[in-house]
């Protein structure tokens, strides 16, 4: 099929690149007409639920702003906020004054600070559609809060994929150059990786239009994307320019190409795609929209690999090795490969244990997992939202304490049983461990709780002061909801450790089904699957040394963000397959012709190895340029995905499958017989 597709392009490149720019063009109208991208969240969790409550009663934490002013000056404060106090956005507005009971804790006389609070009218999604306005109306202070923390995320993530972009294009081209020696080849990947992400962007904007699609999506789209097309690009045009080299004619060099190397696009796009579906168990969760997003980028980097890239190669022609670049000597690549296999394959216990146990080693870390979603430290130090907050934890420090929301709805009006009720829980949780004071806010039918202390958010003291109210939730006959951030990274966390057994079970199960399909063999997928999974591992015990202890990238300690390792583990369980399948699919190759399977590792290894590290080069710029960014989120995707397909390349591929494929023998294609009507086992 992927044969008679090749000579149909190479016989009507023009009206196949016309057809590919009309649906581009098509697509491009989700980048001017697109819907809004929306915060992160996850819906139906317990802290929502107090968080509404607690706006019936007349406060939305969520829709207060904190503004910090960096003088004392109270009649300057008074003139920076005088164009709100008739602003209809604005519910209300609480200056430092002398005058009111309060007053004169809102300034810190000692650095010369000022705080005031703004509250916003309407939802949290009015509220947030009105802030750029009331920012653009108050000309002094730093605001800080849930609305212009997710504000600053956004506008770094729009800084950080076009900084990873800058970074990442020219350095895969670079790759690409050295790779393929000739400027024309070396665009051409580049080309479709562009097309294929900047149609996937448009796309996923259109369809925010009609559901709610996460800001981090767009990020996670294009890193996957980027890496993705380029890389199968990449095995395109290497396998059409080996069989030109073998004297093969254009179109059938083409044909040939797509052929083999078209397979293994298409099981790739497969692969990658199934590992991103294993998100859709997250559903009411930002981690199925990215999901969502990443498999559309996967389909198109796939069509376009499958269709554009030929059409370009057949109107090229012999074009392709235009605008030779001279390598110098001492960079030309020199193969190493089969004296390394071959050292491999005589000694196998040598090299497996060591280098799985130093796998295992850097794999420690992640058995010391902490998680917690964001605040305003997720933010750089130049943020607006995270310069307001270190102002506040420094001259303020009671308002920066961790707030945890206590909630109590009634069905009926608050009469002096439900009081008394509540007054009992004022005093049971002023008593608990941790607690510094309580505050209390009442309603008609909901009545609030501030209980506050000195432990930070995402602390064990402070998670375990939230299980504790949690544990005796009766309140007469009201009902209890305990929110706030920690009560939120609780709820997140529990969303996602809850439905994270069921995702790793389908990517599994489903990479078992299709390698077993693929390759006729039960040993292979299992032994596949694992080496899989010593390589994530490795990589997730590396990110908790970076990011959640601090080591790397002068990042601050802090708990990881509870998407980042499921996120990881779906995409790089599929990213990993690339590589499974080119090895494997040259191993089969070979032993099927002479049957010696230490021969066959070798020689499987030697064929595959060069393709294998120039595709995984590739993936670690693109992947490697998003580890820069701001953003802490996708500074950690990047970083894991970087370093996950580097230890996999190398580590796996290199040394831990070919020895274990010589240990194993024969037995590496072993499969019951009454099994073997049901794979296909000619590999991709």
């Amino acid at each position: 099929m992927l044969a008679r597709l090749g000579g149909f392009i190479y016989r009507h490149p023009r009206p196949t690149l016309a057809v590919a720019a009309l649906l581009f063009l098509i697509s491009l109208d989700g980048l001017f007409h697109g819907g809004k991208l929306v915060a992160g969240k996850i819906a139906g969790l317990e802290a929502d639920v107090a968080e509404r409550w607690a706006a019936q009663a007349g406060w939305a934490p969520d829709n207060t702003i904190v503004v910090v002013f960096s003088s004392a000056d109270l009649g300057a404060i008074d003139a920076a906020l005088a164009p709100l106090h008739h602003d209809p956005a604005v519910r209300w507005v609480v200056a430092p004054s002398p005058a009111t009971p309060f007053g004169p804790r809102m300034v810190d006389r000692e650095h010369g600070t000022a705080y005031a609070l703004i509250a916003l009218a309407g939802s949290f999604e009015e509220a947030r559609a009105a802030y750029p306005r009331v920012r653009a109306a108050v000309t002094a202070g730093d605001m800080t809060g849930r609305i212009p923390l997710l504000e600053g995320v956004d506008r770094t993530l729009e800084r950080d994929l076009i900084r990873a972009e800058l970074i990442s294009l020219p350095l895969a081209l670079l790759v690409l150059l050295l790779v393929f020696r000739s400027a024309v080849a070396a665009v051409l990947p580049v080309a479709v990786g562009g097309l294929a992400v900047l149609s996937s962007i448009a796309i996923i904007l259109a369809l925010a239009r009609v559901t709610e699609v996460a800001s981090y999506t767009i990020n996670v789209a294009s890193l996957i994307g980027l890496g993705v097309a380029i890389d199968y690009s990449l095995f395109t045009i290497s396998r059409y320019r080996e069989e030109l080299a073998a004297g093969r004619g254009y179109r059938d060099a083409l044909v040939r190409a797509m052929a083999t190397s078209g397979r293994v696009v298409v099981f790739s796009g497969l692969a990658v795609g199934t590992g991103l579906a294993g998100l859709v168990f997250f559903r009411g969760s930002y981690l199925a929209s990215m999901g969502l997003g990443g498999a559309i980028v996967v389909a198109l980097a796939v069509l376009f690999a499958l269709t554009v890239l030929p059409a370009l190669l057949a109107l090229l022609g012999p074009n392709i090795d235009r605008g030779r670049v001279p390598i110098p000597r001492r960079l030309r690549r020199r193969s190493v490969v089969r004296p390394l296999a071959t050292a491999v394959a005589a000694h196998p216990w040598r090299v497996l244990l060591p280098t799985l146990g130093f796998l295992l080693l850097l794999g420690v870390p992640f058995l010391f997992l902490r998680l917690g979603g964001i605040d305003a430290r997720v933010l750089g130090t130049d943020a607006e939202a995270r310069r307001g907050y270190e102002l506040l934890r420094r001259d303020f420090p009671e308002l920066a304490r961790t707030d945890i929301l206590v909630a109590v709805a009634f069905p009926g009006p608050v009469d002096a049983r439900r009081t008394a009720a509540v007054d009992e829980l004022a005093r049971r949780l002023g008593a608990l461990p941790g607690v510094t004071n309580t505050e209390r806010l009442g309603g008609e039918r909901v009545v609030l709780l501030h209980v506050f202390t000195a432990d930070p958010p995402e602390g064990d003291a402070a998670r375990a002061l939230v299980l504790q109210i949690r544990a005796h939730r009766h309140v007469a006959d009201g009902e209890l909801a305990v929110g706030g951030q920690t009560a939120s990274d609780i709820d997140g966390t529990d969303f996602i450790v809850a439905r994270v057994p069921y995702a790793i079970a389908f990517v599994v199960g489903a990479t078992l089904a299709v390698l077993f399909w693929s390759f006729g063999s039960v040993v292979v997928p299992v032994k596949a699957v694992l080496m899989n999974v010593v390589s994530i591992a490795g990589s997730f015990g590396a990110l908790v040394w970076a990011f959640q202890e601090g080591h790397l990238f002068g990042a601050e300690a802090r708990p990881i963000d509870p998407s980042v390792p499921i996120l990881l583990f779906c995409i790089l369980f599929g990213l990993s397959m690339d590589y499974e399948v080119l090895l494997l699919s040259r191993i089969r190759e070979a032993y099927a012709l002479h049957g010696d399977n230490t021969r066959a590792v070798v020689d499987g290894l030697d064929h595959s190895a060069a393709l294998v590290t120039s595709a995984a080069a590739i993936m670690v710029t693109v992947f490697g340029a998003f580890a820069f960014a701001r953003f802490i989120v996708i500074k950690e995707v990047g970083f894991g995905m970087a370093l996950g397909v580097a230890l996999d390349a190398t580590l796996v591929r290199l040394l831990l499958v070919p020895s274990t494929m010589v240990l194993l023998g024969r037995w590496n294609w072993w499969a019951p017989r009454r099994w073997r009507r049901f794979a296909h086992a000619g590999g991709p």
